[in-house]
C-alpha cells in the first residue's frame, strides 16, 4: 500500500496515477483522507485527555497527601468521567483505524514516472528484441507434436482434476526437470539463496503481496482451512520477512524458488488457451529481491536482464516490453514482461515479468530495515519469473523441431536431460 502521508501530501499525483490504470474509482483517496483527518483529529483529543487526566491523577495524590479528602473525591470524579469519555472514543478511534486501514488497500500503486501512459496491452513499447524469429510454414505448433508423441496427456488431465491440468510424459517430463534445475542452478551461481516455501498461504500472506483484494478470482482457496494455494512463489517468498526489522548490512536479499503455481485464470474464456499456453496448474521458478530504496530500480534492470539472458542461453528469440500503465497491474510501479516467439503459433508468448512494487509490498507486511542512524524504513520488493515453464517448452518443441518432426534439446539443457534429442 502507498504511505498514507504521501496520498495526503500528493492526492492529485496519486489520483491520476489510478486513471492511467484504469481504476476509476478515485472517490477512494478523498473517503481516506476524510478519515484519515478524522481519526487524526480524534488522536489529538484522546491524547489530550489522557494528559488531562494524568495530570489530575497527581493532584489527587497531592490532595490525600495533604489531608484534603473531600476536594480529592470532587478530582477522583472528575477522572472517572475523563476514562469513560477517553474509552468511549477510543472505540470510534479503533473503528476509524479499521476504515481508514481498509480504504487504503484499494488505491494502487503510483507508477513510476518512466511508464508509459496507456490504456492496454497496444500501448507497451518494445524495450529490447533478440535473435530471429523462425517463420517456416512447416513448423507445427507444440500441442501437436507432444500429443502426437504422447508426452503430454490434456485426457487424462481433465479425467483426473479438470481442465488446464495436463500430464507430463517421458522426454517432456525430463525437459520440465532439467529446465528446473537449470534455471535454479545458474540463480544459485549468481548470488540468489534458494528457498523451499510452503504451497500454501494464509490471508494475511496474500494481502501483504497484494493478490488481496485484487486477484481473489484468480486464487484457489481452501475454505475449510482458510488458505490459499499460491498463484507464484512470490506470496511465499517474499512474505518470509513479514514484521520483520532487517539490518541494512543483510541488502540486498536475493531469493530464487521452485514452486507448482495455481491459477483460476478467471475471465480467460475465449482467448487462445490452446496446448500450454494457459493452464491452471504450471511450474515456475521465481526470483524475489528484497532491497533498499534507493536502489530498486538499479535492481529491476539487472532483474531484467537476468532473466534475458535464460533466454538467450536456451536460443529462444523473445522480445521485452516496457507496460504501460493501463497493461501493468494494481501493485507494480514498473514493469517488463518477456515475450518468447513461438515458430508453430507465429505469435509471442510471455514467459516472464519482472516488477518493481518499492514500498507497497513492503508497507503491507511491515517489513523493514534500521539504517546506520539506528532510524527504521521501509524496504523495497521486487520480484521475476526465471523463467514460467509452460510457455517455454512450448517454444523449445517448436523452435527446436526439423522438418521431420524430431526435436533437438538446447545445448545448455542436454547434460540434464541425458540426450541430444527428445
Amino acid at each position: 500500500m502507498l504511505d498514507v502521508t504521501f496520498i495526503r501530501e500528493h492526492p492529485d499525483v496519486v489520483k491520476e496515477g489510478m486513471k492511467n490504470k484504469g481504476e476509476s474509482n478515485t472517490q477512494v483517496v478523498d473517503e481516506l483522507l476524510d478519515a484519515d483527518e478524522r481519526w487524526r483529529s480524534l488522536v489529538k483529543k484522546v491524547d489530550d485527555l489522557r494528559s488531562e487526566s494524568n495530570t489530575k491523577a497527581k493532584e489527587i495524590g497531592k490532595l490525600m497527601g495533604q489531608g484534603k479528602k473531600e476536594e480529592a473525591q470532587e478530582i477522583i470524579a472528575h477522572t472517572s468521567k475523563l476514562k469513560e469519555q477517553i474509552k468511549d472514543l477510543e472505540e470510534d478511534l479503533n473503528k476509524l483505524k479499521s476504515k481508514r486501514d481498509e480504504l487504503i488497500l484499494h488505491i494502487p500503486n503510483v507508477p513510476h514516472k518512466s511508464v508509459p501512459v496507456g490504456a492496454s496491452e497496444e500501448d507497451n513499447e518494445i524495450f529490447k528484441t533478440w535473435g530471429e524469429p523462425a517463420e517456416e510454414e512447416w513448423r507445427s505448433p507444440h500441442w501437436e507434436l507432444a500429443e502426437d508423441s504422447g508426452w503430454v496427456d490434456f485426457e487424462r488431465g481433465a479425467k483426473v482434476t479438470g481442465a488446464g491440468f495436463p500430464f507430463y510424459l517421458g522426454p517432456i517430463a525430463r525437459l520440465q526437470r532439467a529446465l528446473i534445475n537449470y534455471f535454479l542452478n545458474k540463480a544459485t551461481k549468481t548470488g540468489y539463496t534458494e528457498i523451499q516455501p510452503p504451497f500454501f498461504v494464509n490471508e494475511d500472506s496474500a494481502r501483504g503481496t497484494g493478490q488481496i483484494p485484487d486477484k481473489e478470482d484468480m486464487m484457489y482457496e481452501i475454505p475449510r482451512d482458510e488458505f490459499f494455494l499460491i498463484p507464484t512463489a512470490e506470496v511465499p517468498v517474499t512474505n518470509f520477512h513479514r514484521d520483520e526489522i532487517i539490518s541494512a548490512d543483510k541488502l540486498p536479499i536475493y531469493y530464487v524458488a521452485y514452486t507448482p503455481c495455481w491459477r483460476r485464470e478467471a475471465g480467460s474464456y475465449g482467448k487462445d488457451v490452446r496446448g500450454l499456453n494457459r493452464l491452471h496448474q504450471f511450474d515456475k521458478v521465481e526470483l524475489v529481491k528484497i532491497v533498499h530504496p534507493d536502489n530498486s530500480y538499479e535492481e529491476l534492470e539487472s532483474l531484467r536482464e537476468y532473466a534475458e539472458s535464460l533466454l538467450e542461453d536456451l536460443k529462444l528469440p523473445y522480445r521485452t516490453l516496457l507496460m504501460c500503465t493501463g497493461d501493468m497491474g494494481f501493485t507494480q510501479s514498473k514493469k517488463y514482461d518477456l515475450e518468447v516467439w513461438s515458430p508453430g503459433q507465429q505469435r509471442w508468448l510471455e514467459v516472464s515479468s519482472c516488477s518493481n512494487f518499492v514500498g507497497y509490498q513492503a508497507r503491507r507486511m511491515q517489513l523493514r530495515f534500521r539504517d546506520k542512524t539506528g532510524n527504521t524504513q521501509t524496504l523495497h520488493t521486487l520480484n521475476g519469473s526465471g523463467l514460467a515453464l509452460p510457455r517455454v517448452v512450448s517454444a523449445i518443441i517448436e523452435t527446436y523441431q526439423d522438418e521431420e518432426g524430431n526435436i533437438e534439446v538446447p545445448e545448455v539443457l542436454k547434460p540434464l536431460v541425458g540426450s541430444e534429442y527428445l
